[in-house]
């Protein structure tokens, strides 16, 4: 699991595909599909098959604009495409 400014995500799945890296613009950026939570307790939001693009030449990793576009638009209105569902919860102690 990797947790950046508040954010947590976790791989669930990658594909195959290959694509330019926009940081460094060599060919062989893979895409990963993540999960991501925002948010605590009552107002936790989980959203599923995130795609991170990952690229291994410069050894970035980004969300692409359009992503970070529907994730505003998802949390803006989480009613309208979030399902509750029961989720269990842990924490690694110290």
């Amino acid at each position: 699991m990797r947790e950046d400014a508040g954010i947590k995500s976790t791989v669930m799945k990658t594909e195959n595909e290959e694509t330019i890296c926009d940081v460094c613009g060599k060919n062989g950026a893979r895409i990963f599909y993540v999960s991501k939570s925002y948010g605590k307790g009552l107002n936790l939001l989980v959203i599923e098959d995130v795609p991170i693009i990952s690229c291994p030449h410069c050894d970035k990793s980004y969300l692409t604009a359009k992503t970070l576009h529907e994730i505003k638009n998802i949390k803006f209105n989480r009613n309208n495409f979030a399902a509750k569902r029961p989720v269990s919860v842990a924490n690694i102690s110290d």
